[in-house]
């Protein structure tokens, strides 16, 4: 190797170390929020406070708190498709007008659009593994086809909802999961037990199962750890939060009745794929603010797994 090539080859080696140790930063920096087996989630971005968030915002966020898993509303998701402005609280607008709008927008989208989104999220290192649909029972069968589609184009393994108690509308929901082969995890309240998350199962073959560990309860059904034992191939994720028992407030982790660490680590030694998703329902202590209170949360639940 004659002076000139050594020389020339130094400088492109040295070109390219920065390059290299970016590259090993940026890998070094991607989020991790397994443990054990067991994702550790957060539903995103209601547990920020701000439905309005946009995906960008939601990413950046969970990536700061070292999230690898997420329960996604698809709010930011139709912004990015340049869906129309909802309004209110994100949720189905009341208006019909709106409504119109919004379900002739969805009937016409081609969701396949929806993979640039993905990418990005799963480039930072952040799986879409559920995504909550609002007023999944109001929606026509164009938007619930839609709704589908969107969702296994983002990744996902399943949508959730909040329960119906409507056995029409069950089934009705429970004939497009089974058409699609796709599950639909209800999530319950605290007046949602096990009798009303049986009876959806008895309907379809893909409804399944989104249990809130607080809720459950506050709702004084007892532990939910023998009802998770007996359905765990119907649950998608459990919503991890602190309540007390008789209908009880939200608590901080750890300061309520709730067996969080029994089911985080009836999980993990099971190795079921149910994503532990932390759902934040607490009141942001004085001197703290919501994303510290986050951190706090996941750090309750990875010490749990570890």
């Amino acid at each position: 190797m004659n002076h000139c090539t050594r020389r020339h080859f130094s400088s492109l080696a040295l070109t390219a170390l920065p390059l290299a140790f970016a590259r090993r930063s940026l890998a070094a920096a991607r989020p991790d929020s397994r443990v054990n087996g067991v994702l550790i989630g957060l539903n995103v971005p209601y547990s920020f406070g701000n439905i309005g968030m946009s995906g960008d915002e939601v990413l950046d966020n969970c990536v700061k708190l070292g999230l690898s898993g997420v329960e996604l509303r698809t709010q930011p998701v139709e912004a990015f498709l340049g869906g129309p402005p909802i309004g209110g609280k994100g949720k189905t607008p009341k208006d019909e007008g709106a409504a119109a709008k919004l379900r002739e927008w969805r009937e016409a989208q081609d969701v396949s659009k929806a993979a640039a989104f993905k990418q990005k999220w799963n480039e930072a290192g952040v799986l879409i593994e559920i995504v909550k649909v609002d007023g999944l029972f109001k929606m026509s069968d164009g938007e619930l086809d839609y709704a589908f589609k969107l969702a296994k184009t983002l990744g996902a393994r399943a949508i959730s909802t909040e329960i119906s108690h409507s056995d029409d509308e069950l089934k009705r929901v429970g004939q497009f999961a089974d058409k699609h082969q796709f599950l639909v995890a209800y999530h319950g309240h605290a007046t949602t037990g096990p009798a009303e998350w049986e009876k959806a199962f008895s309907f379809a073959k893909f409804n399944g199962a989104n249990v809130d560990i607080g809720h459950f309860v506050a709702g004084d059904f007892g532990s939910p750890v023998p009802f998770i034992t007996k359905y765990h191939e119907r649950i998608s994720h459990v919503h991890i939060k602190d309540r007390k028992v008789h209908n009880g407030g939200n608590t901080p982790f750890g300061e309520g009745d709730t067996p969080i660490k029994d089911v985080l680590r009836l999980i993990r030694d099971n190795q079921w794929p149910i994503q532990a998703t932390i759902e934040f329902e607490y009141k942001v202590p004085q001197g703290s603010d919501r994303m510290a209170e986050l951190a706090k949360a996941v750090k309750f639940c990875r010490d749990a797994l570890a």
